[in-house]
């Protein structure tokens, strides 16, 4: 398996900041690549990209709040760290709330940035984990058919055999052999594997 290598990505105009910026990066061995603008950095963005985006939040052009609602929009999932001048705190703030990880004020304390940094990749790592597993958990429900579905529904709301069976107007062995056929197709063992499968396949998705 392929380790996993994060990239801290920089999107800041002021050439002196962006190139301190990197240079730290650099000096700690961290994966990193840096852009001028906003407009530069949206030319290579997928929703793949991993790792953490250190953003200035007032550039010529288009900002950093307004990149990073581009962002989300396209579903990049990238952790983003705010960097601001002292006049620009309600923006970084406004950035917060809009899903920021954490905003940074310049001149900022190297060390202080770095810790911030690996947080942010340690989140966006585990972050990017728990929906690998939300979405393998949800594409082995989508192999149930219309009425396996209805009884794990109802197995899921904690009904008994009986009582599904009740309603949904079938006998007691068929709601066992959806029960069977359920917990094969879905690949697990126990009745609580199988909760515990469907409770993450039905937990609110994650930015």
């Amino acid at each position: 398996m392929k380790q996993y290598e994060p990239t801290v990505y920089v999107v800041d105009d002021d050439d002196a900041v962006r190139e301190a910026l990197v240079a730290l990066l650099g000096s700690v061995r961290l994966r990193h690549e840096s852009f001028a603008s906003a407009e530069a950095f949206l030319e290579v963005v997928n929703c793949h990209m991993r790792g953490c985006l250190l953003l200035d939040v007032r550039m010529p052009g288009m900002s950093g709040l307004e990149l990073q609602r581009k962002l989300r929009e396209q579903g990049v999932a990238l952790q983003v760290i705010i960097i601001t001048g002292h006049g620009d705190v309600p923006m970084a703030v406004r950035a917060l709330k809009a899903g920021a990880s954490d905003f940074v004020e310049k001149p900022f304390n190297e060390q202080s940035l770095l810790d911030r940094i690996h947080a942010c990749l340690k989140e966006e790592h585990h972050l990017w984990n728990t929906r690998q597993a939300q979405d393998e958990a949800t594409s082995r429900f989508n192999l149930l058919t219309p009425r396996e579905m209805a009884v794990m529904e109802l197995i899921a709301s904690g009904n008994h055999t009986k009582k599904i069976a009740a309603q949904l107007n079938i006998q007691d062995r068929t709601v066992d052999v959806h029960r069977f056929n359920i917990m094969r197709k879905v690949g697990v063992r126990t009745l609580a594997e199988l909760l515990r499968l469907w409770s993450l396949a039905h937990q609110p998705t994650l930015p």
